[in-house]
C-alpha cells in the first residue's frame, strides 16, 4: 500500500498562478510513488471566477477544493478574509481527513495556513513538511508593512520557532533562503532541504525573434526591447524600472514591455502613460508564455531590498528555459544572483539604484554581441540543473527518506 501524502495549498489547478502551477505539479509528479490527495481553495488569483469540481481525481491526484471566499486579492481586506475562510475549512478539514501516519506537504502561502495545518496535523499525529515559497515576517519587512523591531515581528518570529521545530523537514527554493531558514531554526533538530523550482521545458524554449508575433503585433522588431513579466506586487522594484523609461523616452533604441497584474499595476499604467516607449499588456496564460518571453532581447527580474531569502521569483527559471539573458535587481548572493553569475547569463544591479540601471542597460546594449552565447547558457542551465524531472526526483527522495527511518 501506498503511503498517503497530502497536500496542502491554498491554490491548484485550475489556478496555476506560480504557487498553483507547483504545487499541482508537485502533486501529480508524487502520484506514481504515493497516495496524494490535495486540500485546496477554488479559483483566487488568474483563474478566479472559475468553479472548479469540489471533488475530482485529475491525474491520479485526488482534489478535495473546499469553501473559502475569492475575492479581489488586490484589496488586502479582501485578501485576508479569503486566507481566514479557506484556512478554517483546511483545518476542520484537515481534523476530519488526516490520519496517524499520513505525510502532509503544506507550503507557506499564504502565510497562517502552515500553522492551521501543523496544529490539525499535530492533533491527527501525521507529520508535516513545510515547503517555504515566502518568509514571513521578513517580506513584511522588506515591503514597508512592518519594523524589524515591532512587536508583531517578534510575535511571528515566536510562532515560526514553533513551526520550524515541530516540522519532519522544512524545503526551501533557494539557497539564500536556507541560510536564513538555518538560523531562524537554530538548536531544532530539523531537517532542511533546498529543492529550487523549475523551468517549464515542456512549454518554453527559445524562438527565433525575428518570428516572434508579438514583437509584430506591437512593431517593435527593430527596437532592443526589456521585458518585465510576472508579479507587479510590493516586493518587486517597478520603480528603478520606470526611472530607466522615463530617462530613455527620447530614446529611439529601446522599448519596455511590462505585462502582469498586482497592487502596483495601477501606478505602473499612471506613471508611463504617454510615454512612447514602453508597452503595458495584462496577464497571459501560462501556453503562451513560449510567445511573450521570446518577446524581447533581455528579461528582467526585480525584488526590493531586504528580500535576499526572503523569495525567489520562479519567472527566473522560464527566461532561462527560453534562452534570454536576464538582468536582475536583486541583492547580492540572493539566489537569483547566484544563478546568473554561474552560469555567466546575465547581470546584477542592486534594488532601488536606478542611476546604476541605466548605466548597465546602455553597458548591455553596447555588449549586445555577447547576448546569444548568454541565452546559449541560460538555456543549457535549464535544461541541466532546473528541469521538473530533477526537482520531482528531489522531492520523492525526501519523503522515502522519512518513509525509511
Amino acid at each position: 500500500m501506498k503511503q498517503r501524502l497530502w497536500v496542502v495549498t491554498e491554490l491548484y489547478y485550475p489556478e496555476l498562478t506560480s504557487t498553483g502551477y507547483y504545487l499541482t505539479k508537485i502533486a501529480e509528479g508524487l502520484a506514481k510513488d504515493f497516495d496524494v490527495k490535495v486540500l485546496c481553495g477554488q479559483p483566487s488569483y488568474g483563474a478566479r471566477g472559475i468553479k472548479a469540481p469540489k471533488h475530482e481525481v485529475r491525474n491520479d491526484v485526488e482534489i478535495f477544493r473546499l469553501i473559502g471566499t475569492t475575492l479581489n486579492k488586490d484589496v488586502i481586506l479582501f485578501r485576508i478574509v479569503n486566507m481566514v475562510t479557506l484556512g478554517i475549512s483546511i483545518f476542520l478539514n484537515g481534523l476530519l481527513r488526516f490520519r496517524k501516519g499520513d505525510f502532509v506537504l503544506v507550503v507557506t502561502t499564504p502565510p497562517i495556513l502552515p500553522f492551521l495545518v501543523a496544529v490539525s496535523s499535530l492533533i491527527r499525529r501525521a507529520p508535516y513538511f513545510l515547503l517555504i515559497h515566502d518568509n514571513y515576517p521578513e517580506v513584511l519587512v522588506a515591503v514597508g508593512k512592518l519594523k524589524e523591531d515591532s512587536f508583531f515581528v517578534k510575535l511571528l518570529n515566536f510562532f515560526n520557532r514553533w513551526l520550524y521545530k515541530n516540522a519532519s523537514k522544512i524545503i526551501v527554493v533557494g539557497r539564500d533562503m536556507l541560510e536564513l531558514i538555518k538560523v531562524k531554526a537554530e538548536g531544532f533538530d530539523v531537517s532542511l532541504e533546498c529543492i529550487p523550482n523549475w523551468a517549464e521545458l515542456e512549454q518554453v524554449e527559445p524562438c527565433p525573434r525575428d518570428e516572434n508575433q508579438l514583437l509584430q503585433e506591437l512593431g517593435i522588431k527593430d527596437k532592443f526591447v526589456f521585458l518585465y513579466a510576472g508579479n507587479m506586487g510590493y516586493p518587486n522594484d517597478l520603480e528603478s524600472i520606470v526611472y530607466c523609461v522615463k530617462e530613455l523616452n527620447n530614446d529611439e533604441r529601446f522599448h519596455f514591455i511590462f505585462l502582469g497584474s498586482g497592487v502596483k499595476r495601477k501606478w505602473l499604467e499612471e506613471e508611463t502613460r504617454g510615454l512612447r516607449n514602453v508597452t503595458l499588456l495584462p496577464s497571459r496564460p501560462r501556453n503562451e508564455q513560449k510567445i511573450f518571453l521570446n518577446a524581447c532581447d533581455v528579461g528582467i527580474v526585480s525584488l526590493v531590498k531586504g528580500m535576499r531569502g526572503v523569495s525567489v521569483p520562479s519567472r527566473t527559471y522560464n527566461l532561462l528555459a527560453a534562452g534570454k539573458p536576464i538582468l536582475a535587481l536583486v541583492e547580492e548572493d540572493s539566489e537569483v544572483a547566484m544563478i546568473l553569475k554561474e552560469e555567466e547569463a546575465g547581470w546584477v544591479v542592486e534594488p532601488r539604484n536606478p542611476q546604476k540601471l541605466l548605466e548597465r542597460i546602455f553597458e548591455i546594449y553596447e555588449n549586445k554581441n555577447l547576448l546569444h552565447e548568454m541565452g546559449v547558457r541560460a538555456r543549457e542551465a535549464a535544461l541541466e540543473k532546473y528541469s521538473p524531472e530533477k526537482a520531482i526526483k528531489s522531492y520523492i527522495e525526501v519523503f522515502n527518506g522519512v518513509k525509511r527511518k
